[in-house]
């Protein structure tokens, strides 16, 4: 690769968060960044009775629940569900959860937010799950992404799989839906893949060779970019996108297909799409959609 390859221009094409853990997410226009990843990312998360969280894997109607934000509160409405209205200041009692690997402390939302969230996934609970909990992370706790991907780097995150930002561009997207129809078979929004950026500007997948990406601020001179998101470790899929956002159940149309192209080698043959990023600088900084920014090329 010669010096006129080591980078391209790209934009922000999309920025989405996902306030409950494995619930709808919200598409903004601008949105702070944090050393954990964009402003209210995940700071909700449903477990079990035990402490243990659920997801879409198990309880795929949670792509039903659909959050907004409102007069300073978070409001969830599901189908045939009064909407469920949580201040975003409010925390209840303390309490210990286990997010994959992770157990850390976090704050339970009372009983009226476990009701609800009961009421509306029960009949799918499998057995022995019990009684569902929503809880609130402690922004005290400093759940960290392995260190193996990030090179020793601290990168410090809430209730996400394992890393601050999820990186997607728009013509992977629309790759996989290319190859979708040429299956004769209905293309898919980027809401099943749960990216918290969307890049344009790159051909499809190159967001899998990209080192970093930083973006500049208005008034931030040339040298110093107000924003960089370095891109660690690529995205493994499990089932989720296979869950149709729009009805809440299966419908198995996007697992077969990346399993016949997008098995990685740096996850030992992993079906992958998308990178997850940390972020190295930024903390504090509004992204917003339409910013122009600098990809560099890097060695995977």
């Amino acid at each position: 690769m010669n010096d006129t390859d080591a980078t391209l221009d790209l934009t922000l094409e999309q920025l989405w968060i996902y306030p409950v853990k494995s619930c709808a997410g919200i598409r903004l226009r601008a949105v702070e960044l944090l050393e954990t990843g964009l402003e209210w990312d995940r700071t909700w998360m449903v477990v079990d009775a035990d402490g243990e969280f659920v997801s879409q894997r198990e309880l795929p109607r949670m792509a039903l629940i659909q959050p907004r934000f409102r007069m300073g509160q978070l409001e969830l409405r599901a189908p045939g569900m009064l909407s469920l209205h949580l201040a975003l200041d409010a925390a209840e009692r303390p309490c210990r959860v286990r997010v994959w690997d992770d157990t850390v402390d976090a704050y339970d939302m009372g009983d009226i937010a476990a009701q609800w969230f009961t009421d509306f996934l029960g009949p799918d609970l499998p057995p022995g799950m019990g009684p569902l909990r929503l809880v609130r992370f402690d922004p005290d706790e400093r759940r960290l992404s392995p260190a193996r991907w990030t090179g020793g780097v601290e990168a410090p995150n809430t209730f996400s799989d394992g890393f601050p930002v999820l990186v997607l561009s728009a013509a992977s997207l629309a790759d996989v839906n290319e190859r979708l129809a040429l299956q004769g078979l209905p293309p898919v929004g980027v809401e099943r893949f749960r990216p918290n950026v969307v890049i344009g500007g790159v051909g499809p997948y190159d967001e899998d060779r990209l080192d970093r990406i930083a973006w500049h601020a208005d008034a931030a001179p040339d040298d110093a970019p107000a924003v960089e998101l370095r891109l660690v470790k690529p995205c493994a899929r499990c089932s989720i996108p296979d869950v149709d956002p729009t009805t809440g159940a299966p419908d198995g149309r996007v697992s077969p297909l990346l399993r016949t192209y997008r098995q990685d080698r740096r996850l030992m043959g992993a079906v992958t799409l998308g990178m997850n990023a940390i972020v190295r600088r930024g903390d504090g900084q509004m992204l917003h959609e339409g910013m122009r920014g600098v990809g560099h090329w890097g060695a995977w």
